[in-house]
């Protein structure tokens, strides 16, 4: 592909790194921003900085922030002894549309993948033991919200594992209304609502 600038090659070269842009689409993104008002393209750039370089993390669930503890964290309306556990920030996004859960969450940043390099080590899973089984901990349930992938049962059954010994708190997961293989972000609202008002209590 020709470019008649080379300033437009490098912009659309770095919108064609986000994920789902072609260059064909990086080419019309980059041509409407050149066109719009100045204001918009500096408004959209000024975002996306303060975005990479101002938020942070929650240091109760991990899940993305704008303070040291999220807005869920914090809201006391929430019943923090039922704590969601999920792999992305995508999918407590998803499960808060449904409009159902009124727990917290602990987002591990992702799922054991051998293949991947990732193991029990580089997620959050320490921390949401540790929530769980300090003394002065709220946590009676825990949700395994994780997709029903190979992957993600792995995570599952690793954590199962290292949850089952402690007192009081009860392991759960969703109901198998997600279809093998799916993930929760793609799931319709009322499929997901439905799984996580109908999980199934593991046994102890």
């Amino acid at each position: 592909m020709e470019f008649p600038s080379k300033l437009i090659e490098n912009a659309v070269g770095e919108l064609a790194r986000l994920p789902g842009i072609g260059r064909k689409t990086a080419l019309r993104l980059a041509l409407h921003l050149l066109k719009a008002e100045m204001d918009t393209t500096a408004s959209l750039a000024e975002a996306l900085a303060k975005m990479r370089f101002e938020i942070t993390y929650c240091n109760t669930c991990h899940s993305i922030s704008d303070t040291e503890e999220c807005a869920i964290c914090a809201n006391k309306l929430r019943d923090h002894s039922l704590v969601c556990v999920v792999s992305d920030v995508r999918d407590v996004i998803a499960i808060e549309n449904t409009g159902q859960y009124k727990g917290v969450y602990h987002v591990l940043g992702g799922v054991i993948s051998p293949i991947e390099g990732i193991g029990p080590s580089d997620l959050h899973i320490d921390s949401l033991v540790a929530r769980a089984s300090g003394e002065e901990s709220e946590v009676r349930e825990v949700i395994l919200a994780i997709s029903p992938t190979m992957e993600g049962d792995t995570t599952a059954f690793y954590l199962s594992r290292r949850l089952r010994d402690l007192p009081n708190v009860h392991i759960s997961t969703i109901a198998r209304g997600i279809p093998m293989g799916g993930e929760l972000e793609y799931a319709d609202e009322i499929t997901l609502g439905r799984s996580i008002v109908e999980r199934l209590r593991q046994a102890r």
